[in-house]
């Protein structure tokens, strides 16, 4: 997965990648990681699961090593995966019954997606498929949050220590917040007088969405 394209006015991602296994995690991870800066943690599982499907059946049924591109899109109240290829060779779903891993993933997509399906381009071909972003609305301070807490995650847990992302980044949020406070002090301010201003944003702003 060479790099990686954002485009935060359309909330769109795209994520080129080849078709081996080794990729797959390197794409849940840049997934999960998008969804964040999103404000979308809450669909990480089920688009992780998706997304390994959706790869894994174009080194499968392509060929491994071929190249090709995983696509995100923040559609309102939805998230749209795309997996192009370069193949025109359209998947169908097979029946319950073949046995082994076969069907698996499309089945896994008419289980879990709101709507999914096939279709030809320029280039080859692209399955996608869509699934629900329940309560979750577009908030630019959840976004700015993400980079400053992504900031904060390298300094308070070095490179080789465990623990789930989410919960690194709640353990850095505490310790950005601790540093604010700190700052407050030394500048003069009232602590709980900030503490209370932000509250009252925060309120106002839940509010009106």
């Amino acid at each position: 997965m060479p790099d990686q394209e954002v485009t935060e006015t359309r909330l769109r991602c795209v994520l080129p990648f080849e078709a081996v296994p080794t990729e797959v995690r390197l794409l849940r991870r840049a997934t999960v990681q998008q969804l964040a800066r999103w404000g979308a943690l809450a669909a990480s599982d089920e688009a992780e699961l998706l997304v390994t499907e959706l790869a894994t059946n174009v080194f499968k049924h392509v060929g491994e090593g071929a190249p090709a591109t995983l696509i995100l899109e923040r559609r309102r109240e939805r998230l749209r995966l795309e997996v192009h290829d370069k193949s025109l060779v359209v998947p169908s779903v097979k029946a319950a019954a073949c046995g082994d891993e076969c069907g698996r993933g499309l089945h896994l997509l008419t289980a879990m997606a709101m709507d999914w399906g096939t279709v030809l381009t320029a280039a080859g071909k692209a399955v996608w498929c869509e699934i629900p972003l329940r309560g979750v609305r577009s908030c630019h301070r959840i976004e700015r949050a993400v980079k400053s807490l992504e900031n904060y995650e390298r300094d308070v847990w070095p490179p080789g220590q465990g623990r789930g992302r989410e919960a690194r980044l709640v353990e850095s949020a505490v310790e950005l917040i601790a540093d604010l406070l700190h700052w407050t002090t030394a500048s003069g301010h009232d602590p709980d007088d900030i503490l209370d201003r932000a509250q009252m944003h925060y309120e106002a702003e839940s509010e009106a969405a």
